[in-house]
């Protein structure tokens, strides 16, 4: 296998855990604030009825037997050993803290759940959850997935993201400080967003000390705001190869010492566009091949200053 160039997650878990560690994504049946009119009804113009991970769940089933059908797959698929619960669709820590313990609990205790990933926004992060996710995180491996998707106050009023940058640096200091690990979520090809506003946020993540990264291009789901701007020819997504050069470019301004979680996400089954997603290998590829050609790697702009 040819080496990245860029600082892999699965390199790491295997570091850690000594095996190959797969992912497995379940639905804890929570909601966000940005749908539920705490915050706003509509939530962002990209989030269809779901919400984020629809793929591969297996819903109205408990968490344990969401990570038990998921098991199986993933011994079949990668011959896995180890798995780390996914708390993906919503924001999953908008619950009470005792709620959330026992949905934690629940997955923990499933065997060979090695830890959890747990997707939330900035703004669902109270001091009892705060404290709740700073005891797991010194008990068992965790991260802590914070949606961003734009450092750009213009650009997440222009997705309905219902919180500013401000709130997600915030809370971002909040979780460092205490020794949570945090990956922060971007979408690059936001309506509006320019290029240079997407490099921009690499220098935010550099200077919150975040520890991992997750990238994807802008997807189109049904049902959504954004498809219907789509089809009335408002938006205009992004080109594949615009896509891999902006990765390498951003991915060279950034800290080498943080760990890309993900650069293509393929948008499930109710994508509408862009299809170029949906081979998410070809596109891993590709973008090793970019480097290669470019003859640089994850943080060579900084390692040059």
């Amino acid at each position: 296998m040819t080496e990245k160039r860029y600082n892999t997650f699965s390199a790491e878990l295997r570091r850690v855990f000594g095996c190959r560690v797969q992912r497995i994504s379940v639905d804890a049946g929570l909601t966000c604030p940005n749908r539920d009119g705490s915050i706003g009804s509509g939530g962002c113009i990209f989030c269809g009825g779901n919400g984020s991970g629809a793929k591969g769940i297996v819903r109205g089933i408990s968490v344990s037997a969401q990570l038990e059908h998921g098991k199986g797959v993933m011994v079949r698929k990668y011959g896995a050993r180890k798995f780390l619960a996914y708390f993906q669709p919503y924001s999953n820590t908008y619950a009470p803290a005792a709620h959330l313990r026992n949905l934690y609990d629940e997955a923990l205790a499933v065997p060979d759940v090695a830890g959890l990933i747990i997707g939330t926004r900035p703004d669902c992060l109270p001091g009892d959850v705060l404290d709740l996710l700073t005891e797991y995180s010194r008990e068992t491996y965790l991260w802590l997935e914070l949606g961003l998707q734009s450092s750009s106050d213009r650009i997440l009023t222009e997705i309905n993201r219902g919180h500013d940058s401000a709130c997600f640096t915030e809370a971002a200091e909040r979780c460092v400080g205490r020794g949570i690990n945090v990956c922060a979520h971007l979408i690059f090809g936001l309506p509006g967003e320019t290029r240079e506003e997407m490099l921009q946020t690499a220098a935010l993540v550099n200077g919150l000390g975040i520890g991992g990264i997750k990238l994807h291009h802008l997807h189109v789901m049904k049902g959504t705001e954004l498809e219907e701007r789509c089809q009335r020819g408002e938006i205009k997504l992004m080109e594949r190869d615009e896509y891999i050069g902006l990765v390498c470019d951003f991915l060279e301004r950034l800290d080498p010492r943080v760990l890309v979680m993900r650069l293509v996400g393929d948008g499930g089954l109710n994508l509408v566009a862009p299809k170029w997603g949906t081979a998410k290998f070809d596109l891993l590829n590709a973008i090793d091949r970019e480097f290669e050609r470019r003859g640089t790697r994850q943080g060579s702009l900084l390692l040059r200053h």
